[in-house]
C-alpha cells in the first residue's frame, strides 16, 4: 500500500498548490472540500479520504496542504453550504441502499451488512404482501397494469413465484415480456421505490376491504382441506350439511386437473388404466406441459406415439368441451382415491429419498 501511495505521489503534478481563494473570490469545489476536511479533525478526515479515488485524494490533499489564512466567514459559509446541500439531498429522502451498503460493509463486513440490509429493505412490506397471497391473480393484475414496468416487477418480486406467474399470465400479452425482463434485471431496490411499492400495496389492501369477492375463498378452503391430516371425506360431508353447492365447487378445486402433474408413475399408471385415450386426447388440449408430459411419459412408447398422432388428428376442440372432459377424468380420479386404489397427492409436499 505504501508503494502505491509513493507511486501516486510521484505521479502527482509538481506545480505550486492552488491558492485558497479563486480569482473570482469564490472557493472552488476542491477548496471547499479541503476546508471541511481541515475542520473535521484527523480521524474523521482520514475516514473520508479513504472513500476517495486516487485522483480526488491527490487534488484535495494538495489543496489542504496549501491552505493558509482562511477567514472565519469563508469557513462558516463553506460549512453552511455543506449542511444545506446535505439536508436537501439526504434529509428528506433518506440514505440510498448503495450508501448504506458501503457504510455497513466498512463497519460490519460484507456478510453482516447484507443481512442487515435484507432486514431494512423489505421486512416492512412483506407482511402486507402476504395478505395479498389469496387474492385473485386477475384482480392483482388489474391493480398493477397501470403502473410503470419497474414497479410491476418489484411488486411481483415480493409475491410467491407461483402467484407471480399467474399474475403475469393475467397481464396484457404485449407487456409480459417487458415485465419479465425487468424482474430479471432486479438487483437492489432503492428506498424511494420501496416507498412507492408500499403505497401501491396499501391501495390494494384498501380496495380489498371494500371488495370481498376479490379473495379466492373457495380456493383457500380447498387448499386448507387438502393439507388437513386424517379423513378429508368426513370434513367435506360436514361442510356439505351447511352449503351443498359451495362444497361441490370446493371439491372441483381440490381435484384440479393440474394435480396429475405431481403424482407418482405408479399412481398415473393406475389412473390411465381407467381413462380411455380418446378422453386424454381432449383433456390434454392446451394443458400445462407438466401435466401433458406426466401423462404421456406414463404410456408405453408405441402407445405414446399413437396418442400424439391422435391429438394432432383431432384438431381444435372447444374450451368448454375440454373443461368438461377434465372434470370427468378428475371425478374418476376422486373415485379411485376414495376407494383406496391410489394414494393421491393433492398438494406440493417435500419428499425424502
Amino acid at each position: 500500500m505504501d508503494a502505491n501511495l509513493n507511486a501516486g505521489t510521484a505521479e502527482a503534478p509538481s506545480h505550486t498548490p492552488p491558492p485558497a481563494v479563486a480569482p473570482s473570490g469564490q472557493m472552488s469545489t476542491i477548496e471547499q472540500a479541503a476546508v471541511l476536511l481541515l475542520c473535521m479533525g484527523e480521524e474523521p478526515a482520514a475516514a473520508v479520504l479513504r472513500c476517495l479515488s486516487r485522483e480526488e485524494l491527490l487534488q484535495v490533499t494538495q489543496a489542504m496542504s496549501g491552505m493558509s489564512g482562511i477567514k472565519v466567514d469563508a469557513v462558516k459559509t463553506t460549512i453552511q453550504k455543506f449542511f444545506d446541500e446535505y439536508r436537501e439531498q439526504s434529509g428528506v429522502h433518506g440514505a440510498s441502499r448503495s450508501f448504506l451498503k458501503r457504510s455497513l460493509e466498512l463497519a460490519l463486513g460484507g456478510d453482516i451488512a447484507g443481512s442487515v440490509l435484507d432486514t431494512i429493505y423489505g421486512d416492512a412490506i412483506r407482511p402486507k404482501m402476504a395478505r395479498l397471497q389469496w387474492v385473485s391473480p386477475q384482480w392483482l393484475a388489474e391493480r398493477i397494469a397501470g403502473e410503470h414496468v419497474r414497479m410491476q416487477a418489484v411488486f411481483l418480486a415480493f409475491l410467491p413465484p407461483a402467484l407471480a406467474g399467474q399474475v403475469v399470465e393475467a397481464l396484457p400479452a404485449e407487456s409480459r415480456d417487458g415485465v419479465l425482463v425487468s424482474i430479471a434485471r432486479l438487483k437492489d431496490v432503492d428506498r424511494e421505490l420501496l416507498i412507492e411499492l408500499e403505497e401501491l400495496v396499501n391501495r390494494c389492501l384498501e380496495s380489498l376491504h371494500t371488495q370481498s369477492t376479490a379473495v379466492e375463498g373457495m380456493q383457500l378452503t380447498a387448499d386448507i382441506i387438502n393439507r388437513l391430516p386424517g379423513d378429508r371425506a368426513r370434513m367435506i360431508e360436514l361442510l356439505r350439511a351447511h352449503d351443498p353447492e359451495i362444497v361441490d365447487e370446493i371439491e372441483v378445486r381440490m381435484y384440479d386437473f393440474f394435480v396429475l402433474s405431481r403424482q407418482t408413475e405408479t399412481v398415473l399408471t393406475r389412473i390411465c388404466e381407467d381413462i380411455p385415450l380418446e378422453q386424454w386426447a381432449i383433456a390434454l388440449k392446451g394443458a400445462e406441459p407438466a401435466v401433458r408430459d406426466a401423462i404421456i411419459q406414463t404410456m408405453p412408447r408405441r402407445q405414446a406415439q399413437n396418442f400424439e398422432g391422435m391429438m394432432r388428428r383431432s384438431g381444435p376442440v372447444p374450451k368448454s368441451r375440454v373443461e368438461e372432459v377434465r372434470r370427468e377424468i378428475m371425478a374418476q380420479v376422486k373415485q379411485l382415491a376414495d376407494a383406496g386404489d391410489i394414494d393421491l397427492q393433492l398438494f406440493p409436499e417435500e419428499v425424502v429419498e
